[in-house]
């Protein structure tokens, strides 16, 4: 069993360069706060990961492992790796920090996930991320690469199902508004006009094909931590704090599925099946599985990957609310709202939270956390104590999920 004692999260608003920040600033920072919030000393670690995508392509710096030696004296020596799944780097580095807790190996480890993406201008920004598609093989015509790939998602859903833009475009509002509840979101201060949300060009100008500027997801810096420990020792850090054992979280189930790199491949692959993306669906029944949930309603929010508004339209009936394509149900309903059956990304998600590729993974088990120890403050989901993660990379190249739960 692997529990999570907690975290901390920068906040997603800051423009490092701007500020005369370095990565590696940002990286010092996340982890002397992360401690001090979880009242741990840097000499109670004993390995830690990083979860990063691209900063040898933002930032000419890769090897960030070794980092954690230049925070503080006592990590010099301790073991650490860095782990790339393009957005979902951040989760595969719990997965293997989970991993090395339950083989015995250690018993408290750090997990960072960490992102620049800011310092560099927006087409560059682009064609930085668009090296988790297959590189000279698809999308070539496209200018900015990932609005295009889920316009095209988009476009398979109206053709196997029908699609209406006013059904995305209440994903977008509903997590921007979740996002003005987050003190730590990049967008918390944005403030949109009703034809913001319309296929109006002038104030929703199109980026790719179906792709409108407010279906997507933000560019942004950004770092999480969270702290993981074996049974035994969370229970030394509970009795030293006069907590009970239960009161921590534990990841209680994961999944973890990969799919060919290419687009087309997964959408060939699927052709027959009920779900567009099969693997997506494999990766959150093994979490759900493994953790002992057999009912929907035994999952109280999810904290959900919406890189665009059709990447959260797809997740809504592969997380299981609605039959496959009749995600327009539970957003018409209110299920997937502050309040609902199963609200989702109450943080604001990828598009009011922010999106540092790296670093969402550590974010979204962090808030997961704060949901179920009810410290999410203004977004916190009433009697939540079972919180599911859904964290993609690439075209669902890469799909881990995480409950999280007491």
């Amino acid at each position: 069993m692997v529990y999570i004692l907690g975290g901390w999260q920068s906040d997603f608003s800051a423009n490092w360069a701007r500020q005369g920040l370095e990565m590696a600033d940002a990286f010092g920072q996340v982890v002397g706060e992360g401690l001090a919030a979880v009242d741990l000393d840097a000499t109670d670690l004993q390995t830690g990961h990083v979860g990063n995508f691209a900063g040898e392509l933002f930032v000419g710096q890769g090897l960030l492992g070794g980092f954690f030696g230049e925070v503080h004296p006592a990590l010099d020596g301790l073991p650490t790796a860095r782990h790339e799944a393009a957005c979902a780097s951040g989760s595969v580095a719990i997965l293997a920090a989970s991993a090395e807790i339950e083989a015995g190996r250690y018993d408290l480890a750090c997990v960072v996930g960490i992102e620049q993406m800011r310092n560099v201008p927006g087409q560059k920004a682009a064609e930085n991320l668009g090296s988790a598609a297959w590189a000279g093989h698809e999308f070539q015509d496209a200018r900015f690469l990932w609005p295009r790939a889920f316009s095209d998602l988009a476009d398979e859903y109206d053709r196997r199902y029908g699609l209406k833009y006013e059904h995305l475009m209440a994903i977008a509002e509903l997590n921007f508004a979740n996002g003005r509840r987050n003190p730590n979101a990049q967008t918390r201060d944005w403030r949109f006009g009703p034809e913001a949300f319309t296929e109006n060009d002038e104030t929703n100008p199109v980026v790719e094909g179906r792709t409108r500027k407010q279906d997507c997801g933000q560019v942004t810096d950004g770092a999480a931590v969270v702290f993981l420990a074996s049974a035994e020792r969370a229970k030394a850090y509970a009795d030293k704090r006069g907590i009970a054992l239960d009161s921590l979280p534990r990841l209680q189930g994961w999944g973890h599925r990969s799919a060919p790199i290419s687009y087309a491949r997964k959408i060939e692959n699927s052709r027959d099946q009920p779900y567009v993306f099969p693997q997506v669906r494999r990766a959150i029944e093994d979490a759900r599985t493994r953790a002992g949930i057999t009912d929907l309603s035994q999952v109280h929010a999810v904290e959900t990957h919406d890189c665009f508004t059709a990447t959260q339209y797809m997740a809504i009936d592969h997380l299981g609310l609605t039959a496959p394509g009749e995600s327009w149900k539970a957003i018409e309903d209110g299920s997937i709202a502050m309040g609902g059956r199963l609200p989702i990304n109450p943080s604001g998600g990828l598009i009011g939270a922010g999106h540092p590729v790296g670093a969402t993974g550590v974010r979204m088990t962090l808030d997961a956390f704060k949901q179920v120890t009810g410290t999410a403050g203004d977004y916190q989901v009433d009697g939540a104590k079972t919180v599911q993660t859904l964290n993609i990379g690439g075209s669902t190249t890469t799909t881990v999920s995480f409950v999280v739960g007491l």
